[in-house]
């Protein structure tokens, strides 16, 4: 059987990422990196054939069966559509769009052109998400009856200096949209959809440093029942603190805290004894991979076999969307 061929676009930290999973899958190709900057100024050392724009490769006459999208937030929708006119796959990086307007387009076009598109949310394949998501769903927890969910980071200047797009508003998007949509997602896929949002932005040390909050509160009820809050920040001085999530509900409690959501720290649920989960990372040097870096062999296996009709998406593009839609009615309700 032909490997499935795979160009990615944009070929920062996160793009290398996927293009060494795609290399590292027998059952996948890297055709192409595409990028503004030149090879040199990425560091990259390979033949792969390399192009300084989306429009040049797809121009190239080199076959390709998916679009990885690694570029910066803003360039999502637009480049989504564009590979979609090609008749192309696309996985998009988080997110998948900085509006739901856009999101909707890149849904209508895939639907035309009958193609799959894959939003990039690996923090589902981390054991302690995918056992919550497990006993949440078997209905041992009974009703739930609150959510708390704490995303505390660390992004200075350190992080914002230099020629970056991190940090606008037209590129970045906002600090949920590129630090923390991951936990948005994990907030949604878990519980569903959340109403009666209010919210207090704040930014407290990065006036000079971003178009946008650092850190904010936010208040919500869930669509199924019960309440949450959203407590979030990248003013923690010098280094991450954490990301947690803490479940009260009728017939138990939960915290599942760590760095980046990956650690069981409490578990008290009646008539139920926590299984040995396996490493975060196991095998290889996976575990060298932290937060946005990590999984990402499994999304490129997901690609490989939703095209094969081997399984289902483990993102679509509906729930993409979804998770653009909160965010952006979590900053519209800290502008009333």
């Amino acid at each position: 059987m032909e490997p499935v061929k795979f160009a990615v676009v944009g070929c920062g930290h996160i793009g290398k990422r996927h293009a060494e999973m795609i290399q590292r899958n027998e059952e996948a190709e890297l055709v192409a990196l595409i990028d503004v900057k030149d090879k040199t100024a990425l560091n990259i050392d390979n033949n792969i054939p390399f192009f300084q724009s989306l429009e040049s490769f797809l121009q190239s006459g080199i076959d390709a069966d998916v679009i990885n999208i690694a570029t910066p937030n803003g360039l999502h929708a637009t480049q989504a559509l564009q590979s979609l006119q090609a008749n192309k796959h696309v996985v998009i990086e988080k997110p998948i769009a900085l509006t739901k307007a856009d999101a909707e387009k890149i849904i209508f076009k895939a639907l035309h052109v009958h193609k799959h598109v894959f939003a990039v949310m690996q923090n589902r394949y981390s054991p302690p998400s995918a056992w919550i998501k497990e006993l949440i769903d078997s209905g041992k927890l009974g009703k739930i009856f609150m959510v708390q969910l704490n995303c505390y980071w660390n992004r200075d200047a350190r992080y914002y200096k230099g020629d970056t797009w991190h940090g606008t508003k037209e590129q970045d998007g906002g600090t949920l949209f590129t630090q923390f949509s991951h936990f948005i997602d994990i907030l949604y896929w878990l519980f569903g959809d959340i109403e009666n949002i209010q919210s207090r932005l704040h930014s407290f040390n990065h006036q000079s440093l971003t178009a946008f909050e650092d850190s904010g509160t936010v208040t919500f009820d869930l669509c199924s029942g019960g309440s949450g809050s959203l407590n979030f920040s990248t003013s923690v001085w010098d280094k991450n603190m954490e990301s947690s999530i803490t479940i009260i509900a009728e017939n138990g409690s939960i915290k599942i805290g760590g760095q980046y959501m990956d650690k069981i720290e409490y578990c008290h649920v009646k008539d139920y004894t926590v299984p040995e989960l396996s490493p975060t990372n196991p095998g290889n040097d996976y575990g060298a991979y932290k937060g946005s870096a990590a999984n990402h062999n499994f999304i490129i296996q997901n690609v490989i076999d939703v095209i094969r009709s081997r399984s289902t998406i483990t993102t679509n593009a509906l729930e993409g969307l979804k998770v653009v839609d909160i965010i952006e009615r979590i900053y519209a309700a800290g502008k009333k």
